[in-house]
């Protein structure tokens, strides 16, 4: 720290003449002395000689009372005492020594501080000149300069301000400030000068000039990115013109830049328009690698270990992984009677299953017995999960049973109505009661008077002789409550017969297929492999999650996963998963496996796990530069191991980041980003945005309303009504593409088979659909149900064990999945339901005030929202007293309301004057 003048109460202690110097009144003779400020410390001259005094040394000065006046004391080696100090002095004295000492206790974390100052301003001012966005990881090394805050509050505390030079205030002063918003305020204005000198080159780098948010996206060079994209927004355009941007600004070399998409047609489609639209401006294009993450990922491995390995031949495809699942599980059942019986009692008994007695909704209804329930393989309705485990259980035995047969005697009373035992086998005479007991033995607490009833029933039995039966829930959720079961019964004389295959009535309830099993085992397989989670790590997810059907199933998993495991050995393969996961290994470890500096990721809301460790470990080190472009508004795959959190979370996963949002999108008329955007958004836990058309003004008037509900009475008239609405569409939109999408592929089967003049009719899943887009949608079958949309089968509770934490949000990935549906199409969205079964979704859409409904039947026209659920509609039913509404979802919801003959004409109140 550099000395100055020190002010005594305004005055200059040196006067004019440059650093203080003191000393008593009379400055000659023996005791005369003199003490004289430098730039490192002091300097005393006495009539024995000079001291000087520089750092620590300073300590040895102090200013003290001696009898009637102050001295200068010296202590240490050459000790001495200055008598004469002047008492206006003595303040100036002490201060210059502090100061001193000062300096050199805290000097060091001043020169830190003006370091700082002087870097941080270089660095902001070269970024000027150079018209390049100020990355983190450049202000990030600047800000390791800085004194540590327990520094600056010591130097603040103690140091005083008349001490520091003007340089040494303005380092403070600058530590003391928002440096972030000192960064975004100077990247403002870099930002706003690149995208005026360059609009040119955002002009021409694509065929159409790229927008404002566009060009923005693609100059905010910093080292972690987040490009929020909606639907149509242009986000392949965004990743073309960042390549370009950083070969043309010379920031990236060509051969430094890595593109990573899902597929490989995405892939190509960026390798082409990579060469073609930097050719077009005359940029260089050689080494730039547009890739899988599946291709580069192989690439990686055969570099690093000098050996590339091979993709077993049933992987890449959904349809063979599945079925190779399938021969596994064969094998498996054939060769393990064991395993046979796991899979058979999961696949028919414990997959219908809720995790608690009181949970589940019903699916039957009994006519005669007036009783809502659960349908049975027998085709009954029984009053409780428990109780349909346990009728199918009896039934694939072939045990002769009666449910709720009346008791052998007349116990009704004044409380009692007459006994109805759960179960009773006639065979031998015995009753059997089911509890809905927890393994605690209580029973939930929404069973009001459960216990009393309970301790009356048996007391019946007691007082009659006869023989009871019982079981638990907590019992028959394992297998252990069945083989209990199945001894008794034995024991008593019943032959069991086990038969999975036994035959079942029409009206009986339908069991999970074995494909639709073996997909659920593949999708947890995916993640189990995705997420890197061992035996250990599932059963301490289930420890904390207690749940005797997902146990039964890990059962199963294992011996098909160390299955899988053999298969690709014997093969010498892997599947992707493995190869996502030993890439990243690979990575981690060697970072300088890493030939890239820029790396930029498509669809980045479908990342997995191990694909997010892979691009964490690319982006590693200093200079590195992530962009990835996603919309968790589309994230459809959790499934297949989709970590939406990598886009939601980008931060927490890859570091500080800056986000940018695309939200015009050049597909969908207004009012469809409207609708999808408001349907979609109800779902809070998403990232918001809002969607704007290019195109405010319909295109095309002709194309009618942009998104229509059409109702047909029956499922049999889907096809028809179909063929009607294509073959009117060729009349007035001839040269149009239309996508027929559905939710899965049997619904081909209601496209009709002829062509219609004009008209480019494609069939595709709404999973295969994404990224692609067309004239007109057409979603042919929004029903509810095990195949409806909202799907149930991709919602099997054990997949949470292994997956990604989901926000709670009902049906969140299936709703994304029909927000991609909706925003597919370019003039007009079209979406066939059937009345009374519509999907939870149509439900949803009939409240806005932009759909508009039709029929095919004055009847279907009219549609009203159950005000009970909300989620279904009311449909005419009849009973006892006549027609009344009830809800479509019946018996899950039981709301009634009466026919208002006035209004509803006999039928269904309209819904809303929007309808025609």
């Amino acid at each position: 720290m550099s000395q100055k003048a020190v002010r005594i109460g305004g005055d200059d202690v040196s006067g004019t003449s440059g650093l203080p110097s003191w000393g008593p009144a009379r400055t000659t003779g023996p005791d005369a002395w003199f003490l004289a400020s430098t730039p490192d410390g002091f300097v005393l001259t006495t009539s024995a000689g000079v001291m000087n005094f520089t750092g620590r040394d300073c300590s040895r000065l102090s200013v003290s009372r001696w009898w009637f006046g102050r001295s200068l004391l010296v202590n240490g080696p050459v000790a001495g005492r200055y008598r004469g100090v002047k008492s206006q002095d003595v303040a100036a004295i002490r201060s210059a020594i502090a100061g001193r000492l000062q300096s050199v206790e805290l000097g060091p974390v001043l020169d830190r501080a003006r370091a700082f100052r002087s870097d941080f301003n270089r660095l902001l001012e070269q970024h000027r000149m150079q018209g390049r966005w100020i990355p983190y990881d450049r202000v990030a090394a600047v800000l390791r300069l800085r004194p540590t805050d327990d520094e600056l509050a010591l130097l603040r505390g103690s140091m005083r301000e008349a001490l520091l030079t003007p340089e040494e205030r303005e380092a403070l002063d600058l530590l003391g400030r928002d440096w972030t918003a000192i960064v975004r305020s100077v990247n403002a204005q870099i930002l706003s000068a690149e995208l005026a000198s360059r609009r040119d080159f955002f002009d021409r780098i694509e065929k159409s000039p790229l927008t404002e948010e566009q060009a923005r996206a693609v100059v905010t060079f910093d080292n972690r990115v987040r490009v929020v994209a909606a639907a149509g927004s242009g986000k392949t355009s965004v990743m073309v013109a960042r390549a370009a941007y950083a070969v043309a600004r010379g920031f990236v070399a060509p051969e430094r830049i890595l593109m990573l998409a899902f597929n490989t047609d995405a892939a190509a489609e960026l390798r082409a328009r990579v060469a073609a639209r930097l050719e077009a401006v005359g940029l260089p294009t050689a080494g730039i690698q547009a890739s899988t993450f599946h291709s580069f990922g192989l690439a990686l491995i055969g570099r690093a270990t000098g050996r590339k390995p091979s993709v077993a031949s049933w992987v890449g495809r959904q349809s063979t992984e599945i079925d190779k699942v399938l021969a596994i599980v064969d094998e498996l059942r054939d060769s393990s009677p064991e395993f046979r019986y796991k899979w058979d009692t999961f696949r028919l008994l414990y997959g219908r299953m809720s995790e608690t007695p009181e949970t589940g909704d019903h699916d039957s209804y009994d006519r005669d017995t007036r009783q809502n329930g659960f349908r049975t393989y027998r085709g009954e309705t029984v009053r409780s999960e428990g109780e349909r485990l346990i009728a199918d259980w009896l039934f694939l035995n072939g045990v002769e049973y009666r449910y709720e047969q009346p008791y052998a005697h007349d116990v009704a009373d004044a409380d009692h109505s007459q006994y109805r035992p759960d179960f009773y086998y006639p065979q031998i005479d015995v009753w059997h009661e089911h509890w809905a007991l927890r393994a605690d033995g209580t029973p939930p607490e929404a069973f009001t008077g459960y216990a009393d009833s309970m301790q009356w029933k048996r007391s019946v039995h007691q007082r009659f002789g006869t023989t009871l039966l019982e079981t638990a829930w907590h019992e028959i959720v394992t297998f252990k409550g069945f083989a209990a079961l199945d001894a008794e019964l034995r024991t008593r004389g019943v032959e069991l017969d086990w038969n999975p295959e036994r035959p079942r009535p029409t009206s009986g309830a339908q069991p999970i297929e074995h494909e639709r099993l073996a997909r659920t085992i593949r999708t947890f397989m995916s993640n189990v492999k995705a997420n890197s989670l061992t035996r250990d790590d599932l059963a301490a997810r289930l420890a904390e999650r207690p749940s005797p059907r997902t146990r039964i199933f890990l059962e199963l998993y294992w011996e098909i996963h160390d299955r899988w495991e053999q298969e690709l050995r014997a093969a010498g393969a892997i599947d992707f998963d493995d190869m996502l996961v030993q890439a990243a290994d690979l990575l981690e470890r060697s970072p300088d496996l890493s030939a890239y500096d820029l790396v930029l990721i498509d669809e980045f809301q479908d990342t997995s796990h191990s694909r997010a460790r892979l691009v964490r470990a690319l982006c590693q080190g200093p200079e590195k530069y992530l962009l990835a472009v996603g919309d968790d508004w589309q994230a459809i795959n959790r499934f297949a191991g989709a970590d939406i959190t990598a886009m939601t979370r980008f931060e927490q996963m890859f570091g500080p980041a800056e986000t940018v949002r695309l939200q015009t999108t050049f597909r969908n008329p207004q009012t469809i980003a409207d609708i999808a955007g408001r349907f979609v958004s109800r779902n809070p836990a998403q990232i918001d945005k809002r969607v704007v058309s290019a195109r405010r003004a319909a295109s095309h008037p002709e194309d009618g309303p942009p998104v229509t509900i059409i109702r047909v009475e029956t499922r049999d008239g889907l096809q028809r009504a179909i063929d009607g609405y294509l073959t009117d569409l060729a009349t007035r939109a001839a040269q149009s593409s239309i996508d027929v999408l559905g939710r899965y592929r049997h619904e081909e089967k209601l496209v009709p088979r002829h062509g219609f003049p004009g008209l480019d009719v494609t069939f595709r899943t709404v999973h295969a659909a994404k990224g692609l887009e067309a004239d007109y949608v057409i979603l042919p079958n929004l029903t509810k149900g095990i195949y409806g949309f909202p799907s149930k089968i991709e919602d099997d509770p054990v997949l949470g064990l292994a997956m990604p934490g989901d926000d709670g949000f009902p049906h969140a990935e299936e709703r994304r999945l029909f927000y991609v549906a909706l925003t597919r199409a370019r003039r007009a969205v079209t979406i066939f339901t059937v009345v009374g079964q519509e999907s939870p979704f149509v439900v949803e859409l009939l409240d806005d005030p932009d759909v508009v409904v039709q029929g095919i039947t004055p009847n279907a026209t009219r549609v009203r929202v159950c005000p009970g659920c909300g989620q279904g509609t009311l449909v005419l039913r009849r009973g006892p007293y006549g027609e009344f509404l009830g809800c479509s979802r019946y018996p899950a919801c039981t709301h009634k309301a009466k026919l208002d003959r006035g209004t509803d004409s006999g039928r269904l109140r309209a819904a809303s004057p929007r309808m025609p």
